[in-house]
């Protein structure tokens, strides 16, 4: 048997399509039945599977189980739940690795798989071999075993394992996603006063969409905080591995923010410790662990690609603009709002402060949302490298890490190419409106010489 995949579903970080469209109950098998094969030949035998709470990830799970067990491999099954918990489940399960079936924070008729094999991510490269060994038909057979195991409770306690943090008043808004019944679990057994919104799974999605690096999808926690005058917020994307907060005034505390407040106590207990973020974080960041006497890191944007750095650098911690945060201090190095959430409370409780306070003596900055604009797809890594030789050949200070990131007297912006979409992505930040507008111009000027018009399109 061979089998080919859309190859738009085959992405750089994970495999994601539309349902009944791009994506399909045959793609789940015939995942299930490469992923088999080659897990086998890295000699690995028993895998974790969990799933997310969205309506077809049920029959997509069934059919990725199929085609595991029938290539030969053990299936453990965790059930539903976040990310993260799979994650968590591939270290404390006796298994060779893990699939998570899910959509993230994408549209209810999104779903995927995020794929982990022998302490690694498998990505880029490793996803497109997939994709040619499934039109291969490069298979192995057999007829692995299927069981059940519950990690909840256990997934639980880990979250929990030296929890210092003081008892506060905070609202939380699981998005009607996969980590709802958990984070049910866990504010049971946190010291303070916890309203929960939104924890019962509903893969439409009812209340608001599940990404909580968008504004707009925090207003019912910013309402429940205002109405409840609680201390703070926070809110999980539809998997759980994205964290969003706001503190006692409905302030929005953007990924960097958050970052800048969890690296003061690791730092202080490993002084010196590299802490790493993307090249869509503030400047702010950078200075601030800097003056914190730690060795902050600008890093290229993307889950996988910030774990496999973490690893080289030997880094306690790290984070994205997009709300993923990564703990190795005390924790395992994979995103998990949970336990970023729980990390939080603790940073609050040893700031002395409140976090309103916290934020109140945040430099203050003004930035651009991410801009976001459409480009053909066989252009948009070679608009980027245009824009850097002519800067570059202008004498421009310029990072380029991950895309092009231009420091002025101003302040910074960025242009850089989405991995998963035809897309070009752009971010100002400067000390007031009237910097943000000359930068937002070198933008469209540098575009514009590439024969680009910026026209947002909506996230």
């Amino acid at each position: 048997m061979t089998h080919r995949f859309n190859p738009t579903i085959l992405r750089e970080y994970d495999i994601r399509g539309i349902v009944g469209d791009t994506l399909t109950e045959a793609d789940a098998y015939a995942l299930g039945r490469t992923y088999a094969a080659l897990a086998r030949d890295e000699g690995a035998q028993r895998i974790a599977v969990g799933r997310d709470g969205r309506t077809h990830s049920g029959a997509l799970e069934a059919q990725l189980v199929r085609g595991l067990t029938e290539g030969g491999v053990d299936a453990v099954m965790v059930g539903m739940g976040p990310s993260p918990m799979l994650y968590f489940a591939t270290y404390h399960l006796d298994v060779d690795g893990g699939i998570q079936v899910t959509g993230s924070h994408n549209p209810a008729d999104y779903n995927g798989f995020k794929l982990l094999l022998k302490g690694r991510s498998v990505f880029g490269a490793e996803i497109q071999a997939i994709g040619r060994r499934a039109a291969a038909g490069d298979w192995s057979q057999g007829s692995g075993t299927i069981e059940e195991v519950d990690v909840r409770s256990a997934y639980v306690d880990r979250l929990l394992e030296g929890f210092s943090g003081n008892a506060y008043r905070v609202g939380w808004d699981a998005g009607n996603g996969a980590a709802g019944p958990v984070l049910d679990m866990l504010v049971d057994r946190l010291p303070g006063q916890h309203h929960v919104i939104f924890s019962q799974v509903d893969g439409n999605f009812p209340n608001h969409h599940p990404d909580p690096t968008v504004e707009a999808n925090l207003a019912d926690l910013k309402e429940l905080v205002a109405s409840e005058q609680l201390d703070f917020g926070i809110a999980f994307d539809g998997d759980g591995d994205r964290i969003g907060a706001v503190d006692g005034t409905g302030r929005v505390i953007w990924g960097d923010q958050l970052l800048m407040i969890l690296a003061e106590p690791v730092l202080k207990e490993r002084p010196g410790a590299t802490i790493i973020a993307d090249v869509k974080a503030s400047q702010m960041f950078f200075d601030r662990v800097a003056e914190l006497g730690g060795t902050p890191l600008m890093w290229k944007t993307g889950h996988s690609l910030i774990k496999s750095k973490m690893k080289e650098t030997e880094a306690p911690l790290a984070g994205e603009m997009s709300g993923h945060i990564f703990f190795k201090h005390r924790w395992y190095g994979f995103d998990d709002a949970l336990y970023a959430a729980i990390r939080l409370i603790e940073a609050v409780s040893a700031s002395g402060r409140s976090l309103t306070g916290i934020m109140d003596a945040m430099p203050k900055t003004m930035a651009t949302p991410e801009m976001r604009f459409q480009v053909d797809e066989s252009r948009k890594f070679t608009i980027v490298d245009e824009v850097r030789d002519r800067l570059s050949a202008d004498g421009a200070k310029v990072d380029d890490t991950d895309g092009v990131r231009v420091s002025t007297g101003d302040g910074w912006w960025l242009l850089r190419a989405s991995n998963t979409q035809d897309v070009l992505v752009a971010r100002a930040e400067a000390k007031d409106e009237a910097g943000v507008e000359r930068l937002v111009a070198q933008i469209d000027e540098q575009l514009a010489k590439s024969g680009v018009k910026r026209v947002e399109i909506a996230h």
